[in-house]
Order: structure tokens, then C-alpha cells, then sequence
């Protein structure tokens, strides 16, 4: 096989990676046949999930949602930590507005989130 083409074989693939992993450890050499096969199946299966589960870049509002999370911060929180009102955040946290030039600058600041993600870059 040198493609998985339908669901019926990225399943089926699936089930042998599951069969070949007790088989193969990190001392199994290279020249075995089960790391052989458990080396093609497991490219097979992640140029399939590639093509079809592809894994798309986070929006600022998803990175905003996470961050406020983690810090345990309400809107009005944000709101006070970044500097602007309430209403400015629920704007850009239902997408609403994008943030100004000077508010993506703090954001990234303060909230350590890489510019290029404020920036939608």
C-alpha cells in the first residue's frame, strides 16, 4: 500500500499500529520486521491525518480564551490587565473587532503570547 485512501483503511491501519507497538521498543533494531512495518503504517496514517484532520493555526480569540484560562482571568479582568474596557474585550473575544495596533502590542506583552499570533500574521 503506498497510500490510505479510504476511512475502512485508516482504520484498519490504526488497529496494526495498535498491534505493533507491544512488539517494538526503543531497542528493537532497525532491521526488524515489525519496526519495519510500524515505520511505513505510522507515515501511512500521518499523511492521511495530514490531508484529512489537518491541524489549522489558533485565532486570537482561541489563544485569548486559553490565556484568560490559565490566569484564571474574567473579561473584566483582561479588561483591567490590558487596559481597555470590558466591552472592547467581548468585541475582539466574539470576534467583533480586531485590536489595535497599540492593544496587540500589551496583549503580547502581558500576556506572553507571541506577536505574530496577536497579529494574526
Amino acid at each position: 500500500m503506498t497510500k490510505i485512501i479510504t476511512e475502512r483503511q485508516y482504520q484498519a491501519a490504526c488497529e496494526r499500529i495498535k498491534e505493533l507497538l507491544p512488539l517494538v521498543s526503543n531497542e528493537t533494531p532497525i532491521s526488524d520486521k515489525n519496526f519495519i512495518e510500524l515505520d511505513l503504517i505510522s507515515n501511512l496514517v500521518a499523511d492521511y491525518e495530514e490531508e484529512h484532520f489537518p491541524v489549522t493555526k489558533p485565532t486570537l480569540t482561541e489563544i485569548l480564551k486559553l490565556r484568560m484560562y490559565e490566569m484564571n482571568l474574567t473579561q473584566k479582568g483582561l479588561s483591567e490587565l490590558i487596559g481597555v474596557s470590558p466591552s472592547r474585550i467581548s468585541e475582539i473575544l466574539s470576534g467583533k473587532s480586531e485590536p489595535t495596533f497599540q492593544m496587540a502590542r500589551t496583549i503580547s506583552k502581558t500576556l506572553h503570547i507571541d506577536a505574530d499570533i496577536v497579529l494574526g500574521v
